[in-house]
């Protein structure tokens, strides 16, 4: 498998087997990788998102962790009165996104032989790494913030991996994690650039369901942003390769309580700026300090696209009118939704919108009822 890890920080490279997950100047590492696209061998693959095989820099293919998960639905949803496309990808094996990236990195770990991880999540990351270290028989510690959805707790624990409740925010929940990790493999879900090679097929599947054609705009919920990083790493390996014209817009939706991403672009800042956060509906993406913070604000603005905020109200009202419609999504999902709601005020009926439901509503039931009673009523 040709390819190298190159850090964005001083422009080491190593071996794409080299078992690390950040630079030996602690700089973040990427991928330099040339993906390449048969469309005709891909349409005759299975639909999975292992399809799109020789676009993803694992090099052994019986090392593949999978559970068949991706080419998720793509459909469309009436947003108040406008046709957007949503990629359901809360229908993952473990209930998010997340899996994209949990399949190719814990491939990764298996082909370099790794025997246990460590990673730290708000959640649905942790599940999602749990569960396929739990497939390839990797001993996994997850560790997450005091006060977790009771119901991503319990599927961590029955995957098997070891489980730590981290006082404090989910910072803390970090700082603790990299403590481990200098002994420990660290499986980051944000550090790690080998997940981010798996949720860029989300790019990949959107343009193949609409005819190999890019939309308009992509509207995804962000906090550390692997899944806008992930969709523009896609979205430019498939110009890059001639499959499509151009890069859609990317329009990053924060939380107006956590939102230190939509500040340090509007204000022009070259550093994100430290903020003070509230409490937020949307806790996947209740990230203060975002590793990749300048990289997210880059890809954006690369796009031409934009940031946005939504209120816990806008979040609430797209949750209860995303369940009377039949999608039973978690309240960081509604984010998205509710990012779409307000980005229609400004757009035409011509414009092709893709947005995303990342997180499955069981995981978060004893929250929303909290924040639904009147709709158990």
């Amino acid at each position: 498998m040709e390819g190298e890890l190159v850090c964005e920080a001083c422009g080491a490279r190593y071996s794409l087997d080299a078992s690390l997950w950040r630079c030996e100047c602690e700089g973040l590492l990427d991928i330099e990788f040339e993906s390449r696209f048969d469309l005709e061998r891909i349409g005759a693959r299975p639909r999975t998102m292992w399809r799109y095989r020789e676009a993803i820099p694992i090099g052994d293919d019986p090392q593949i962790v999978s559970f068949g998960e991706g080419f998720t639905p793509l459909t469309r949803i009436d947003i108040d009165g406008k046709q957007v496309w949503f990629k359901q990808d809360h229908l993952f094996p473990s209930g998010s996104y997340k899996d994209r990236g949990a399949s190719v990195l814990v491939s990764k770990l298996k082909e370099l032989g790794i025997s246990r991880v460590v990673e730290d999540s708000s959640g649905n990351a942790g599940a999602s790494i749990a569960a396929y270290c739990a497939k390839a028989g990797i001993g996994c510690h997850i560790l997450v913030p005091e006060g977790t959805s009771a119901g991503k707790l319990t599927q961590v624990r029955l995957y098997g991996a070891e489980l730590t409740e981290v006082p404090g925010s989910r910072e803390d929940t970090a700082r603790a994690t990299l403590q481990e990790a200098a002994a420990t493999y660290y499986a980051s879900h944000v550090w790690n650039p080998f997940f981010f090679h798996g949720t860029k097929t989300f790019a990949f599947e959107v343009c193949e369901q609409l005819g190999w054609r890019p939309p308009d705009t992509v509207l995804v919920p962000v906090g550390n942003g692997t899944l806008l990083l992930g969709a523009y790493l896609g979205f430019t390996e498939l110009l890059r390769a001639g499959v499509i014209e151009r890069v859609p817009r990317l329009v990053a939706v924060q939380a107006e309580n956590c939102a230190p991403l939509y500040r340090a672009f509007t204000e022009s800042l070259e550093e994100i700026p430290s903020i003070e956060t509230s409490e937020t509906l949307a806790d996947g993406i209740a990230i203060a300090e975002p590793v990749r913070g300048r990289q997210i604000v880059r890809a954006v603005l690369d796009s031409g696209g934009s940031f946005l905020t939504v209120s816990e109200t806008e979040m609430l009202e797209s949750l209860a009118m995303m369940c009377a419609k039949g999608f039973y999504i978690e309240p960081t999902s509604a984010a998205a939704v509710a990012g779409v709601r307000r980005y229609l005020g400004h757009v035409d009926d011509q414009e092709t919108i893709v947005s995303v439901l990342t997180g499955h509503g069981l995981k978060a039931t004893e929250k929303m009822a909290k924040v639904m009673p009147q709709m158990l009523e």
